[in-house]
């Protein structure tokens, strides 16, 4: 094969891996990344967070019955090591970001988080819910109580039912961050911040500060992180030689 037949032929395959990763992204909102120390796979959560109810035409969505098996196959790939949550969420359905951020936070494989321009709502929970959390000092994060919109029923179970609903939340955020309870609802009860709600806004800086995420950084950052934490999880994990060796030793 000439040079040029072969450069052509080059450039028809990585034409076919680009179409392949570029339908890959559109169907699961993710990407796998192939390096030579491990696989990475990229998993996005942008726009509205959908839960039970279809959002209307014209908006950008993550559907969390997408995520949810993909999570679940990533989980169970013997080709994976680690996931790169990347979020840039205005919110959405707490009941839908609540179980993606359980589902995420109860991972065996090392996880780690990036927020890129908002990680709002309930967004909170889960760029927290990675073994370790990054956003740039560009991003925004905006903690407020939880709201419902249309008709809601004047009785004292509605309330009770949003104050259990808002301690789920704050319960999930305390326990997978470094923030404290105190503060948390604290922040939710402010008033200076937002228009016509109460809540706080913060920065990447002022996050971090906080506590409620573990560091400023970038796509290099949060990728080093995560690489580290996978080739120290490869290090303490036995190798398959020695699962086979304690086998034989104990049918012995």
């Amino acid at each position: 094969m000439s040079e040029k037949e072969s450069k052509s032929e080059n450039l028809k395959i990585g034409g076919e891996e680009a179409g392949e990763q570029l339908e890959y992204i559109i169907k699961s909102g993710g990407v796998i990344s192939k390096g030579d120390d491990c696989t990475i796979h990229c998993l996005t959560i942008i726009g509205q967070i959908e839960g039970h109810y279809l959002l209307g035409e014209g908006q950008k969505a993550t559907k969390y019955e997408h995520i949810i098996p993909l999570l679940v196959s990533i989980e169970e790939s013997s080709e994976i090591d680690g996931m790169l949550i990347v979020l840039n969420t205005m919110g959405g359905d707490v009941e839908a970001g609540l179980a993606i951020a359980e589902m995420v936070a109860s991972m065996s494989k090392p996880t780690v988080s990036l927020v890129l321009g908002g990680g709002h709502s309930i967004g909170v929970p889960l760029a927290v819910s990675a073994s370790e959390s990054f956003i740039v000092p560009s991003a925004t994060m905006t903690i407020h109580p939880v709201r419902i919109s249309g008709t809601v029923v004047g009785a004292p179970q509605t309330y009770y039912y949003f104050e259990k609903m808002q301690d789920r939340i704050v319960n999930f955020i305390v326990d997978h961050s470094h923030i404290k309870e105190e503060e948390l609802r604290a922040m939710l009860l402010k008033t200076d911040q937002i228009a016509t709600d109460t809540g706080t806004l913060l920065d990447g800086v002022d996050a971090v500060k906080c506590g409620l995420i573990d560091n400023t950084g970038g796509l290099s950052d949060a990728l080093g992180a995560l690489r580290k934490r996978i080739l120290e999880n490869k290090r303490s994990a036995p190798s398959e030689n020695e699962e086979q060796r304690k086998d034989e030793s104990t049918e012995k």
